[in-house]
């Protein structure tokens, strides 16, 4: 033994003096940029370090040791050490590792390891341009979701439908939308709050195997969205982008020029009517419309220490809309930090997101004013009462109350604007317990707040108010919601069945308040007000299981048990959950060595969610609505001798068995990649099946205080057909071209609509239009697509042209009325298509997104209601009207003629860019120039003035600009 110690105290020496002291930095190899907290190891022993604040370490190495240096996110680099002092080294990102972990409800999961029909667009991919509304960042970048874009109004958001977005006909089809883990309140759910430069991912849950975990409120499927974080090895990043827009209205609705116009009066019109036209020629469309500026500035500071991450930014951007007195001005902030403590097993995590809006919103009546307003009559007239604008009058001079009014007057005499605050947070705890280290604890409190004040002024000398001697108009909406998540995750790897085990449990709380007052008053003294609060809740419990065999076999468990507050005690309470099954097929042995695939994996799934957004918070219960002054009764008389007024008391119509709309989908899909992932994709097949629908329907009068009703009745049914193909034509050092080709297939179909079987009933009436009271020009029936149009057969002549009042009896029974109407076409595309391409060759970078919808129809409700003789003499004046009846010759109006039910299938040329880096512009500062075109061409079949109509129905909409941009990006 003695022996045996001094040979090791004679070692111990030996081996220490063998050692050598090595230093050196680690960088990231694309930006040189010292990276802190890169894991340097001795590879075979427990000797190790990390890096700074600089990405300098320390280590003591023996020659021929290897020394490994590792960090999250980039690629693991060796080296062998043959005695040199200093060894530096460049980590290259590791692409497929950054992309192989996407968001999922309440955490996350690995690509890979996915079985669910999940789609993540990250900030690489996003779409550019003027964008204020973040979600025209991902349109046409995925298949199944369509992205409609916002109308012209300046701050408008644009409309988000996943898989067809036909889930249900009375209820919310949207999406839900969560923030930072935060769900938004479904009936307020607009991003124009979010900072587009402040987002990092769009995660789209879209069958219901993956968005079960939101239960209740998934039916239309879900959108997470990530907000960035700052990057760790980064002590103070700065970065300051900034763009200018200029945008102008690419089309306009035809109507008659004044000569068409004048020509047209003389030869239909009275000695009255012809008396009536003026001696100017005056384009309505151009005075009330302008090219517009926007404006966009942000600045961000972001960094990360050893156990710290931090994000703030700021933005400010003013978007002018190309209608006169429209207008945003938008403040937004947020700040994001991460604090990790007790050696990793602590992780707080604080996201705060805000925005001050304050909107001037131009008089949307001078839209259609500017279709019918007198094109022979000026602008102005110095002597008019009426704010010396030139107005439709009677003989005696007064105002003509129902006549078109001047529509320069409609936006000039009117001032109406809006002053929102709006915020989502959240504080994120997560906690491993040391114990038991397969064990993550996480507490999440959110909220999202919104707030708004309206103010509308209407001066005694618009001829839109005359009578009333002006106008005065107040609103305030609070909305705002409160949300408690607990929940707890555990994994585990158990290799001796080669098996690992991910389970998460939780319960979630979400309480939410609106609120909304108003008063309206006069120049008469005429006073009305009202003021309304309601709230409702959601508690649930949720589970998920995920269980991998060998990486090649998966299964995905989701339950969720959901409890809202707006339906029936007895049936409040309900499951909804999913299971799903995947097959990692590359895996398997006989795959291993293919030189063909790199990536193929079977999926399968059959999912339950629910749906409860109906905006009606206690329609279950008989209630009361208190009326305002003008629905008063009197009783007896005040001391004073004049009558007293007492504001009556409305009961409402209700369902006290009002209970969960359900909906059923089952989903196929296959991933793949081939070469080597230069060519990857995934094809989907689903069906979905909702029953219990919560639908308005029609009730006999007089059986539920109301003739309709809420209430659990009818069926539907989806199905669909999504590809998406991603690839890399060309990599090289020195160029590199991505492109990614989306196409979806949609079908719906209405099998229940009523309690019981009514084959007497044609339908539900739905999509009002103008051009009389109560009409209507769409219809939900069984058999039938979602909101097909309704209409008569048009018969044409010889020559083409259709027949005024000429329409099929469908019926044979020689009478045309309504049971001649049919269900012809609808406004839902058969398929939908988006295509992407990226290039970058050098410094040069270029980048566009082309999105086409085919089969989707519209009515041209402009067309149907102004194009005839009828509307060129309406309300004792004589109207503009539209261009149409040069090819129809109409007398009077043809409102459910089927020619007015037009193709609307489209090609559109979203955006377009292109840029130019100039790296270590100065010291450490990198500089990105570009320049963007926002819809810069489509190309339809569609007279009207343009065919991507939310609905369906084309009235008075406000165009879509096109946009020219020049943009800077710093980073310091």
């Amino acid at each position: 033994m003695q022996k045996f110690i001094l040979f090791l105290a004679f070692l111990i020496p030996i081996g220490m003096l063998a050692q050598t002291k090595v230093t050196g930095v680690v960088t990231e190899q694309s930006t040189g940029t010292p990276l802190l907290g890169v894991n340097v190891v001795i590879k075979g022993t427990t000797t190790g370090t990390t890096t700074d604040f600089d990405g300098k370490y320390q280590i003591n190495a023996t020659n021929g040791q290897t020394i490994v240096f590792t960090y999250v996110g980039y690629k693991s680099q060796e080296i062998v050490y043959s005695g040199q002092s200093s060894v530096n080294v460049a980590l290259q990102e590791d692409t497929s590792q950054l992309d192989e972990v996407v968001v999922v409800g309440y955490g996350s999961a690995v690509k890979k390891d996915v079985t669910g029909a999940v789609e993540s667009v990250t900030s690489d991919d996003f779409n550019g341009g003027a964008i204020v509304s973040p979600e025209q960042l991902i349109a046409g970048k995925t298949a199944g979701v369509q992205v409609t874009p916002p109308s012209g109004a300046p701050g408008s958001g644009s409309s988000i439908k996943i898989r067809g977005g036909v889930s249900s006909l009375s209820a919310s089809s949207n999406p839900l939308i969560v923030v930072d883990g935060v769900p938004l309140d479904q009936g307020n759910s607009g991003l124009n709050y979010i900072n587009a430069n402040d987002i990092e991912s769009f995660t789209v849950l879209k069958d219901a195997s993956a968005a079960s975990i939101y239960g209740s409120r998934a039916t239309g499927g879900v959108i997470l969205i990530t907000t960035k974080t700052g990057k760790s090895g980064q002590p103070l990043n700065i970065n300051v982008n900034h763009y200018t827009s200029v945008g102008n209205n690419v089309n306009e609705v035809d109507v008659l020029t004044s000569t068409e116009f004048r020509e047209l009066v003389t030869a239909n019109g009275n000695a009255n009517q012809i008396a009536q036209l003026g001696d100017t020629s005056t384009d309505w469309q151009d005075q009330i419309y302008r090219g517009s500026l926007t404006t966009d500035t942000n600045i961000t500071l972001s960094g990360g220490f050893e156990n710290s991450l931090y994000r703030a930014s700021v933005g400010y951007v003013r978007q002018e809309g190309t209608l006169r007195n429209s207008k945003v001005d938008r403040w937004t902030g947020s700040v994001k930090f991460i604090q990790r403590l007790l050696n990793d097993d602590l992780k707080v995590e604080v996201n705060v997101l805000g925005a001050l809006l304050d909107d001037t919103f131009g008089n949307g009546g001078a839209i259609g004013a500017a279709v019918s307003f007198d094109p022979t009559q000026s602008v102005f007239d110095p002597t008019s009462p009426f704010g010396g604008y030139t107005e439709n009058v009677n003989n005696d001079g007064t105002i003509n109350t129902i006549a078109v009014r001047n529509p320069v007057a409609l936006l000039e005499l009117y001032d109406n604007t809006a002053y929102t605050r709006r915020s989502t947070g959240s504080l994120n705890i997560d906690y491993t317990l040391p114990f038991f280290r397969d064990v993550k604890l996480t507490a999440k409190g959110g909220y999202d707040y919104f707030e708004a004040d309206g103010n509308l002024n209407i001066p005694a000398e618009a001829a839109s108010n005359f009578n009333s001697q002006g106008f005065t108009g107040t609103n305030s909406t609070l909305n705002r919601s409160n949300l408690l998540d607990l929940y707890a995750f555990y994994k585990k790897d158990i290799e001796s069945i080669k098996s690992t085990v991910d389970l998460t449990v939780g319960h979630s709380y979400q309480y939410f308040y609106r609120s909304n007052r108003f008063r309206n008053e006069t120049g008469l003294g005429e006073v009305t007000s009202n003021a309304f609060k309601t709230d409702n809740a959601l508690e649930s419990y949720f589970g998920r299981l995920n269980f991998s065999y060998d990486n090649k076999y998966l299964v995905t468990l989701n339950l969720r048990n959901d409890i809202s507050s707006r339906l029936n005690p007895d049936d409040r309470s309900d499951f909804f959950g999913g299971v799903s099954l995947g097959w990692n097929i590359i895996d398997e042995d006989f795959m291993k060595n293919s030189k063909v695939f790199s990536q193929l994996k079977l999926r399968a799934g059959y999912g339950e969610t629910g749906q409860q957004e109906i905006g009606l918070d206690y329609g279950y219960i008989p209630r009361y609505t208190t009326g305002d002054n003008r629905v008063q009764y009197q009783f007896g008389y005040n001391s004073d001798g004049s009558p007293r007024f007492v504001t009556t008391l409305r009961p409402e119509e209700y369902d006290e068995n009002l209970r969960w709309e359900r909906s059923k989908t089952i989903n196929l899909g296959l991933d793949f990649g081939f070469f080597n992932d230069r060519l990857t994709g995934s094809v989907e097949v689903y069906e979905r099946k909702v029953e219990d629908l919560l639908n308005f329907i029609p009730v006999p009068a007089g059986t539920n205080l109301s003739n309709q009703l809420l209430t659990n009745v009818g069926n539907l049914e989806n199905r669909g057909l999504e590809i998406n193909l991603n690839a890399t034509p060309v990599q090289n050092d020195k160029f590199t071209w991505n492109t990614n080709f989306n196409i979806s297939f949609f079908e719906n179909k209405i099998t229940k609509l009523f309690l019981t079987d009514n084959t007497d009933s044609p339908g539900v009436l739905v999509g009002g239009i103008a051009g009389g009271v109560g009409n209507t020009i769409q219809i939900n029936s069984v058999g039938n697509e979602v909101n097909a149009f309704y209409v008569f057969k048009q018969i044409y002549d010889a020559n083409g042209a259709p027949i005024e009042g000429a329409y099929v009896d469908i019926n044979a029974d020689g009478v045309i009325d309504i049971n001649d109407r049919y269900r012809y076409k609808s406004p839902n595309p058969d398929a939908v298509i988006g295509f992407n391409s990226n290039m970058q060759y050098g410094n040069f970078d270029f980048g566009f997104t082309l999105r086409a919808s085919l089969g989707n129809f519209a009515y041209n409700n402009v067309a149907s209601n102004t194009g005839n003789t009828q509307a060129l003499f309406g309300a004792n004046s004589i109207n503009n009207v539209n261009a149409s009846i040069l090819d129809t010759g109409f007398q009077n109006q043809q409102l459910f003629s089927d020619y007015y039910v037009q193709d609307a299938s489209f090609l559109k040329l979203d955006n377009l860019t292109i840029g130019y880096n100039l790296d270590n512009l100065f010291k450490d500062v990198r500089m990105r120039v570009y320049a963007t075109g926002q819809n810069l061409f489509v190309i339809t079949d569609y007279d009207g003035l343009d065919p991507e109509i939310n609905g369906g129905i084309d009235n008075n909409f406000y165009p879509r600009s096109r946009n020219i941009l020049m943009g800077l990006n710093l980073n310091l």
